[in-house]
């Protein structure tokens, strides 16, 4: 009788075994992977900066604080996890609102004066990774989830989405025919597309729509306000081999409240991100090299990042179905793409013609990007089984989302003649942990669901899924 069953291909550990060549193409798969997602990150925080940055949050600066924030986590992670830091799609949020600020020091700034402070927030974001590292290292990691279960993690990243749909429309509705190609390709590829179609499926928007895009150029279309489909001139005039613009960060008490409340979210979708890892190589991770330490190196590569006006740094769950995808485990490939990025940084032609992308495509893609944020917030509420029956329960997420959607301008006082501005999220933040630490009933453990806890990824992650369930037959 014929045999059906098909066996699960044998994992690689040691992809030397391979050869170097092979090795080489499969670091190529893994820099393509995070490839669109990490490269959106300085585009989409450009234009809510006005356009007006040449310097710090770049594309070339991003991608060698990508590569070199990867490398740095595998070095504090004992080089055991084959993890890739790409540009974290978290703190898009408070981008946008430093951006916009216009009280104290902010008043009178140009949107490129305040990026440095932006990041400046981020270098004491990464550093919360440090004291969460320290306090799990010493107290255990189900003590400590006990103060962010997915009541106060999930309407947290929920915000994070809503707060940025706003501008997703405003892109989009620069042209509308370009902007729903990107998103109809995002889509088509993310559900029916097979093997590493299905796991890069923004960069693939991203390269069809601005092929639709130039095709319209050429033709003599513009936009519907009379400006052209694309400009060139930046490209034209850029060299192909140059040092990435860095830019020192600076540091303001009220940039800081803005993007530090942020660690919360990310910190839980660290703590997600490790567990899909686990789950897709088969390898406790949590364990060996332990939490404490990716968090570490999570927390510094991000913190060195935004050091030089780079964006905060994340773990990558496009990496995580690439894994699944070639069922090679061995980190030595997940380096290797990060040497591929540090190497393309110093291109300044390929930085530009990635920064030529129009607006509407930045608008398509954004457009189904912070929706899905969102949408991954909800499904952590509904995997971990949050019940909603529960008063308690129902108490913090209701305060959480009206605190975050109901002070749109924030809170502004003053300490000491310094004028400080309180976030919405912040404020949301607080609220959510302060109530669920001294309303009764806590009863979330960690661990108790496995798949709401890896579902914290604020990223397009439905192959995470879809491979934790295969590691559970």
């Amino acid at each position: 009788m014929k045999n059906n069953s098909v066996s699960k291909p044998r994992a690689i550990r040691d992809a030397r075994s391979l050869g170097k060549p092979k090795m080489m193409i499969l670091g190529l798969q893994h820099m393509f992977a995070m490839f669109g997602a990490t490269i959106l990150v300085p585009i989409l925080v450009n234009s809510y900066f006005g356009g007006e940055l040449t310097r710090g949050l770049t594309v070339q600066v991003t991608l060698f604080c990508a590569g070199m924030g990867t490398l740095f986590f595998h070095v504090c992670s004992k080089f055991k996890v084959p993890a890739f830091l790409g540009s974290s799609f978290a703190f898009l949020g408070g981008f946008a609102t430093v951006a916009n600020l216009k009280s104290g020091i902010f008043a009178n700034m140009s949107y490129a004066e305040k990026l440095p402070y932006a990041c400046g927030g981020i270098v004491v974001a990464g550093a919360l990774y440090l004291v969460l590292a320290l306090v799990i290292r010493f107290v255990g990691i189900k003590k400590v989830m006990r103060f962010l279960p997915p009541v106060v993690t999930g309407p947290i990243i929920i915000l994070i989405g809503l707060s940025l749909a706003g501008s997703a429309v405003t892109n989009a509705s620069t042209n509308w025919p370009i902007a729903l190609v990107a998103l109809a390709v995002i889509i088509i590829f993310n559900i029916w597309g097979k093997g590493m179609f299905k796991i890069i499926p923004i960069l693939l928007g991203i390269f069809i729509s601005y092929g639709v895009a130039f095709i319209l150029f050429k033709m003599g279309f513009t936009n519907p306000d009379g400006s052209a489909i694309l400009n060139f001139t930046q490209v034209s005039s850029s060299a192909w081999v140059g040092i990435p613009p860095f830019e020192w960060c600076k540091f303001d008490t009220t940039a800081i409240l803005v993007m530090a409340p942020i660690a919360i979210a990310t910190m839980m979708e660290h703590i997600g991100d490790i567990s899909a890892i686990s789950a897709t190589v088969g390898q406790n991770f949590l364990e060996d090299p332990g939490l404490h330490r990716t968090l570490i190196g999570d927390g510094l590569a991000t913190s060195l990042s935004a050091l030089i006006g780079g964006p905060a740094n994340t773990t990558y769950g496009e990496n995580t179905g690439v894994l699944e995808l070639s069922h090679v485990y061995d980190p030595r490939i997940i380096r290797l793409a990060a040497v591929y990025a540090i190497i393309l940084s110093f291109v300044p032609k390929f930085a530009m013609i990635i920064s030529s992308l129009p607006a509407s495509i930045i608008g398509g893609v954004s457009f189904i990007l912070y929706g899905m944020i969102s949408a991954i917030g909800m499904r952590n509420v509904v995997e971990n089984q949050v019940d909603f029956t529960n008063s308690r329960n129902l108490i913090i997420a209701a305060v959480i989302l009206v605190s975050g959607l109901g002070f749109a301008d924030g809170i502004t006082f003053s300490i000491g003649g310094a004028t400080i501005t309180l976030t919405a999220l912040a404020i949301a933040s607080i609220a959510g942990i302060f109530l669920n630490a001294v309303l009764p009933g806590n009863d979330y453990e960690f661990g108790a669901h496995p798949k709401g806890d890896a579902s914290r990824g604020v990223y397009m992650d439905s192959h995470i899924k879809e491979s934790d369930e295969t590691s559970d037959k």
